[in-house]
């Protein structure tokens, strides 16, 4: 084994991966220069941080964190409202960049991409660590933001290489030195391999990286099933993960969550809050032509604890109409009069395709056939004139109250400064820079 990790291939593949450094208040110190070098705090409005500069990281504060903790360690904390606009503007911007390099790139998450090189060093004349160095400076010049980038022969590798160095780092490794960046890194530093599995892999004496890629194959067949087998693979650069350039089309569960400042102890209030993010949820299912077969529900308390309930559904819907005496009955079973709840949140799970819905001798066509036509046009005016241009009566209240109050209730500068000619609908693709002439 330790042969085969040494005399691979240097290059059977290419695969580069890009991971944006504290993409959030990146983003933030971009948009608002005077905001650089100093320790920033994306998620005032949620009352944690949703993201911390690296001025702020290397100052104790971490992700999840509240921002009275954040305090204590860093007094000099700058809190800002999350602009969530425009992260997915600049994420938008850096795959944009990415797709000039090569038209084979995977977005991750919205700070994070997969990009296949494979066979792009003639094009550019040159190896592919300077590919990379031209992605990243020009992510750099052109949006204001740092990344760092890891490329090697296999998605695990790479995201592993991209790692390495935050930030801003660039590390390249070819297969002959997988052993060298694999020696050192425990187990759970694997990306896909979780807490449990890093314990049950402990129990056999493998503790790194490269114990668990020098295990034979005997060893992976037996005792870990296909997920951590394919691991296995990528770590002894087999690529077997491709990288997926199409657009995600198909969910297995899909969760909307909102938290509101202050806490409330009205019914009424928390239950609009947990109707639209009902409302939410199928409008997205519907985009995607799915239906639920499962509702979840979830309330948040003030002091962060939480309960919820699992509703099997009678058939699969992603109408709001056939799921709020659901929603009521699993509410009224988990609601506690005069507690305080800060966040609600809704999961359709169990999603089957349209197409695979079938009548039962209980259901009556003739209404479902109304609802689709009646949603089909709710679903047509909200892509002309925005979502929630028509909701249910049960969400209503959500529009009496702001989602935060007080100081919290602050707003991205986004939402204020407003474009000619733009309004709260119809926005143009830009962040608003904060120009000074």
């Amino acid at each position: 084994m330790d042969n085969q990790l040494l005399t691979i291939n240097s290059w059977p593949r290419a695969i580069l991966h890009v991971d944006a450094d504290a993409f959030f208040a990146s983003c933030e110190q971009a948009v608002h220069p005077e905001l650089r070098g100093k320790p920033v705090i994306a998620g005032k409005e949620r009352g944690i941080v949703a993201a911390a500069s690296y001025e702020a990281k290397a100052r104790g504060v971490k992700t999840g964190m509240s921002l009275m903790d954040v305090k204590k360690v860093c007094p000099h904390a700058i809190f800002v409202p999350s602009d969530y606009e425009t992260y997915s503007l600049y994420s938008l911007r850096m795959f944009d960049i990415l797709r000039r390099f090569s038209p084979d790139v995977e977005e991750y998450s919205i700070d994070e991409a997969f990009v296949d090189l494979t066979g792009l060093r003639r094009s550019f004349h040159g190896p592919y660590g300077m590919i990379a160095k031209k992605m990243q400076e020009t992510i750099w010049t052109e949006l204001g933001i740092t990344v760092s980038v890891g490329v090697s022969i296999s998605k695990v590798l790479a995201k592993i290489a991209s790692r390495h160095n935050k930030p801003c780092g660039l590390t390249i490794i070819p297969g002959r030195d997988i052993h060298i960046y694999l020696q050192r890194l425990p187990i759970e530093k694997i990306w896909g391999i979780g807490p449990n599995t890093a314990a049950f892999l402990r129990k056999f004496g493998i503790t790194t990286a490269l114990e668990f890629a020098k295990k034979d194959e005997r060893f992976v067949q037996k005792h870990l099933s296909k997920p951590y087998k394919e691991i296995w693979h990528e770590l002894n650069g087999r690529s077997v993960y491709p990288v997926v350039n199409e657009s995600k089309s198909s969910y297995q569960s899909i969760s909307k969550t909102k938290t509101f400042t202050p806490a409330s102890n009205d019914e009424t209030f928390v239950f609009a809050q947990l109707s639209k993010n009902l409302e939410n949820s199928c409008i997205k299912a519907r985009r995607y032509k799915l239906a639920a077969t499962r509702l979840i529900l979830c309330l948040r308390k003030q002091d962060y604890t939480g309960t919820g309930v699992e509703i099997k559904l009678s058939r699969p819907t992603a109408y709001p109409a056939d799921l709020f005496g659901p929603l009521r009955e699993g509410f009224n079973n988990i609601y506690q009069r005069n507690s305080f709840y800060r966040q609600t949140g809704i999961v359709l799970a169990g999603l089957v395709s349209e197409k695979e819905i079938q009548y039962t001798l209980f259901d009556d066509p003739a209404r479902i056939e109304k609802m689709t036509r009646v949603y089909n046009a709710v679903d047509q005016l909200s892509e002309k004139f925005g979502k929630h241009t028509i909701l249910h009566a049960a969400s209503l209240p959500t529009k009496l109250q702001a989602q935060h109050e007080g100081e919290r209730g602050d707003v991205p500068k986004r939402k204020i400064d407003m474009f000619k000619g733009e309004n709260k609908r119809q926005r143009l693709g830009l962040p608003m820079l904060n120009l000074k002439i």
